[in-house]
């Protein structure tokens, strides 16, 4: 059963309205699958509207924010709960505890940076939960063709693939997570080339 999804997205308000409304549907997917919306607890951009929607449709959010967000006012002050965090390290720690899966929205700096943690404990067994990609009009197809060229250069697997899945639509989420290919601790012995 999924019943709790990490987001990880971009705070910035000046995207694209494609975006914005690839973090709606998500939201309702969310919330019409009784899965609670775990985020880093901003009020704008991507993650303002996933928290928003998710709300107003009678959803479940979590939110976590280091404090020097809450002392500039970047919190969302209308989730379920906004947990405050001591910095950035124990936000990212915090966002991947006792969840089913994380979800990638684009984003920028931070999403990307959040995403390869995630994606480098995970290819050493620490983490094992799907990561599904939402590729809004191949946003992340050259990220992809990185992890390509790091395949072929040897400086990952052809294996490490399956850490990852990537979809086109947010509708698709549930069957992405539930079809994820399943992987464990033991990947610490294919994590080295």
């Amino acid at each position: 059963m999924i019943s709790k999804i990490s987001v990880f997205c971009a705070s910035s308000h000046k995207v694209d309205p494609k975006y914005f409304e690839v973090a709606e549907r998500l939201a309702r997917v969310l919330v019409e699958n009784n899965i609670t919306t775990v985020y880093g607890g901003g009020a704008v951009g991507l993650m303002g509207r996933l928290a928003d929607v998710a709300m107003q449709n009678n959803g479940k959010v979590i939110g976590f924010i280091p404090r020097f967000m809450l002392d500039v006012e970047w919190g969302h002050k209308n989730i379920t709960e906004l947990i405050e965090v001591e910095d950035m390290h124990e936000r990212k720690k915090r966002l991947i505890e006792d969840i089913d899966a994380i979800v990638v929205l684009p984003g920028g700096s931070g999403t990307l940076e959040e995403t390869m943690e995630v994606i480098t404990l995970k290819r050493l067994g620490k983490f094992t939960k799907p990561i599904i990609f939402i590729n809004t009009d191949g946003f992340y197809d050259s990220l992809f063709q990185l992890f390509d060229k790091m395949i072929q250069e040897h400086f990952m697997r052809a294996e490490h693939r399956q850490m990852w899945t990537s979809i086109n639509q947010p509708e698709e989420l549930i069957h992405a997570i539930q079809t994820a290919p399943v992987w464990d601790e033991t990947a610490i012995k294919i994590a080295a080339v």
